[in-house]
């Protein structure tokens, strides 16, 4: 059989805390679009997945892709988003990773029982969740799997309101000032920013009655 000439991978990739040998993987392989597995389905039960009359199973797609970290560490993340948007995210993802842009985690947000304050805590970049905008009862565009959070810890929600302040994560405030240097932050002149905005996306850090620096939603229907 005729090999293919894609280029041949010499990294450990790591998924979770487990650390895999892919010295002989095409590169190709670690980025895919596919239906949900079954596996995966069972995993979102109850968790990111709740039965609605709004969108199921056929709605979404289970993505693979490769990812660098700060450290210059390579993994390999999966994320759950709406059909509409698979196709995009894996090219950003791919322009992303053959940029080595830093994202520290990628995995779903069932590891953390769809728990949004933690996984924000975790700094976990992810999509479909089917949950309410925080301090509301309208469901959000993660729900419908057409939103995306990346690096949330250090480009976090801020919302303020006469005196009161809303932060999520609740341990994020140093990061709302965007003015400070640190790892993983988003501002307009980003990779990753203009490569969502290219894609037909709005970026929360631009909305003008609050901050959602970590969020990216797809403007289309």
């Amino acid at each position: 059989m005729k090999l293919r000439s894609a280029r041949i991978l010499a990294i450990s990739i790591f998924f979770g805390s487990a650390t895999l040998q892919a010295s002989s993987l095409p590169k190709d392989s670690c980025f895919i679009n596919e239906p949900v597995p079954d596996t995966v389905w069972q995993r979102m039960q109850g968790k990111s997945y709740k039965p609605n009359p709004h969108i199921g199973r056929e709605d979404l797609r289970y993505l693979r892709v490769l990812h660098w970290d700060y450290d210059g560490k390579t993994h390999q993340g999966e994320m759950v988003c709406n059909k509409k948007i698979a196709s995009k995210l894996v090219n950003i993802f791919r322009k992303l990773y053959e940029a080595k842009y830093p994202i520290q985690r990628m995995v779903l947000p069932d590891e953390y029982n769809a728990d949004d304050e933690k996984q924000m805590r975790a700094n976990n970049t992810s999509c479909f969740c089917y949950r309410p905008v925080a301090g509301s009862t309208k469901l959000s565009k993660h729900s419908l799997g057409l939103a995306v959070d990346i690096n949330p810890l250090y480009n976090p929600y801020y919302k303020k309101r006469g005196s009161k302040v809303l932060i999520q994560p609740s341990n994020a405030a140093k990061y709302c000032n965007r003015n400070g240097k640190f790892p993983y932050k988003i501002d307009n002149q980003d990779l990753c920013y203009r490569l969502f905005i290219e894609n037909g996306f709005s970026w929360g850090g631009a909305w003008k009655t609050m901050k959602d620096y970590q969020h990216f939603e797809f403007k289309g229907n």
